[in-house]
């Protein structure tokens, strides 16, 4: 069995909501999905504030369209340049492996038929968006697997983009993170806010602000509120680093305090979780 195999066997799946042991039986399969509900709820949260009217969103001085709860990437048709991780083309492949089937035009699109906002914020009410947002409000559950898939598939992605010396250290942070309270929630969440970190084009003066960066700089050893205090301070400081190196022209500056009280929402359920409190409502 190759490495990365037995990482996705042995560690990844039991605890990619934050747990260490394998679901067992009727009763912990609901608690399992419930985790999964509420880590779904919080990410449309964070993308949206809720509201489903945001699930077809292209943000000013965004050269993309961002849609569905995780607010995936989608570039216009015809554009080389990418410099931020596409993953809306990945979710439509997963919804058709789940069954589900697509509008004939969305199908056939070879990214997003909408070259710029401009043009998509004026079709807000066309036929085709109407039929995206309904795609995307009826495909919510299945959104949620596919922000659980990617986690899934960054650990090992993340392992191979860096040197043999350096896996032990980000894999026992992963697993720190992941065995403490709410820690699939603040995984699942950055690896979809902020990407993996293993895309050479998402980088500002050659330092990227992905998952790999934050658990390569943590330093900690114990699971627990702890460490999830340690990846969202971990965090700020690479965003905050981010916002200094990135191009003027993106003012990327207006952004930081939206990112920090999405980081902060780690800390917020972790605490929770901690204390025994039942879920409370949307930050």
């Amino acid at each position: 069995m190759s490495s990365f195999k037995w990482i996705r066997g042995a560690c990844l799946l039991p605890v990619l909501l934050g747990m260490l042991a394998p679901a067992a039986g009727a009763a912990q399969q609901a608690a399992d999905d419930a985790m999964q509900m509420r880590i779904a709820q919080l990410v449309l949260h964070n993308e949206c504030a809720g509201r489903t009217a945001c699930l077809t969103s292209w943000n000013k001085g965004e050269e993309f369209a961002s849609l569905g709860i995780g607010h995936f990437i989608w570039y216009p048709a015809g554009v080389r340049n990418k410099p931020f991780r596409e993953s809306f083309p990945g979710l439509l492949d997963y919804l058709k492996s789940q069954g589900v089937r697509l509008p004939v035009w969305l199908e056939r699109a070879d990214g997003c038929p909408w070259p710029e906002r401009a043009s998509f914020v004026a079709a807000q009410g066309s036929p085709r968006m109407i039929e995206l947002r309904g795609l995307l409000i009826d495909s919510m559950a299945l959104q949620s697997d596919f922000l659980m898939l990617r986690l899934e598939q960054a650990l090992p992605e993340m392992l191979a983009s860096i040197p043999a010396q350096g896996r032990e250290h980000v894999l026992a942070q992963y697993r720190r993170v992941a065995a403490s309270p709410m820690g699939g929630y603040a995984l699942t969440d950055y690896v979809n806010f902020k990407g993996e970190g293993v895309s050479p084009g998402e980088r500002y003066k050659g330092q990227g602000w992905g998952l790999l960066q934050v658990l390569g700089a943590m330093r900690g050893r114990q699971a627990g509120l702890d460490a999830i205090r340690e990846f969202a301070a971990t965090a700020d400081r690479l965003l905050t680093r981010r916002v200094a190196n990135a191009p003027p022209a993106r003012h990327e500056a207006r952004w930081l305090a939206g990112w920090r009280k999405r980081l902060h929402t780690y800390v917020a359920e972790a605490g929770e979780a901690m204390r025994g409190e039942p879920p409370g409502p949307l930050p």
